[in-house]
């Protein structure tokens, strides 16, 4: 019998290089978005990982936006590289396993739809929906979007769907939206990834793995879903034409430590005399 899992990435920064909320700030001519994005976090106001979706709702330099706009957007971002090779890979990793690669983001869902085309089918696509004014075409409303806990609803309606187990889930993700997902994950012994060095999500993920290729995630999949050696996955990898060249297994302790001895309080101080 064939064993299914669930394969669910994030987009910007995960699958791309660059942030759909900058490359469309610079479609439209708008050179504030980091900013914006940093007040909103200071305030608590959204979810992270969805404040593009909420300045395209309700800030006035992105009022402007319209669909074409997320379409061109999308068109622009850089993918990383080797992203339609890591999905066509997946279709026939090994006899008796089947992955099901689908995409979760808060992104919208035109911007990914358009930077994945031809690699990732519409329908394994979720990201931030919105409905439009059919008159000005420009953002009524946000029909769902898929950042923080969101992310945890379409991925327990995906595995629902397909019918298998939690523990039969691999995520990969790279920022703090991705948290509480992998918090979830990893509570049903799913397998989760980080693609960054953020601290606040190594500490999380089961796997971190930094490389500019996509096919890098492949790596702990092989690893800890397949059981394969080394030597095995550099024979995957030289079949698709590519050479592992650096491969650094790194267990990193991030450690602060103070001398306690500058610390004593001055009322600690009689008592240690007494002695």
């Amino acid at each position: 019998m064939t064993k299914q899992f669930l394969l669910a990435s994030d987009f910007d920064q995960t699958l791309s290089f660059n942030d759909s909320g900058v490359v469309l700030s610079e479609l439209i001519g708008f050179n504030g978005f980091h900013d914006k994005v940093k007040g909103l976090a200071e305030m608590n106001l959204v979810q992270q990982g969805a404040e593009l979706s909420y300045l395209i709702l309700h800030d006035p330099d992105f009022r402007r936006v319209r669909r074409e706009h997320l379409v061109d957007t999308g068109k622009r971002i850089r993918l990383k590289h080797d992203v339609a090779l890591f999905a066509r890979a997946l279709e026939n990793l090994a006899d008796g396993y089947k992955f099901h690669f689908n995409v979760i983001s808060a992104a919208p869902q035109e911007i990914i739809q358009s930077a994945l085309e031809g690699i990732v089918p519409p329908d394994h696509i979720f990201g931030t929906r919105f409905r439009y004014n059919e008159a000005t075409g420009e953002v009524d409303s946000i029909i769902r979007a898929a950042a923080g806990w969101g992310k945890i609803t379409v991925l327990e309606e995906l595995r629902a769907s397909l019918g298998i187990s939690h523990d039969q889930i691999i995520y990969m993700g790279d920022g703090s939206s991705d948290l509480p997902v992998m918090m979830h994950v990893n509570q049903y012994d799913g397998l989760t990834i980080a693609v960054s060095e953020a601290k606040f999500i190594t500490r999380v993920a089961k796997r971190t793995v930094l490389s500019d290729n996509a096919m890098s995630v492949l790596v702990p999949v092989l690893e800890k879903v397949l059981r394969w050696d080394s030597a095995r996955i550099r024979r995957l990898f030289a079949s698709y034409g590519l050479t592992l060249l650096e491969w650094d297994k790194m267990r990193t302790d991030r450690l602060t430590i103070q001398d306690s001895t500058e610390h004593v309080s001055v009322a600690a101080a009689p008592q240690l005399n007494a002695h």
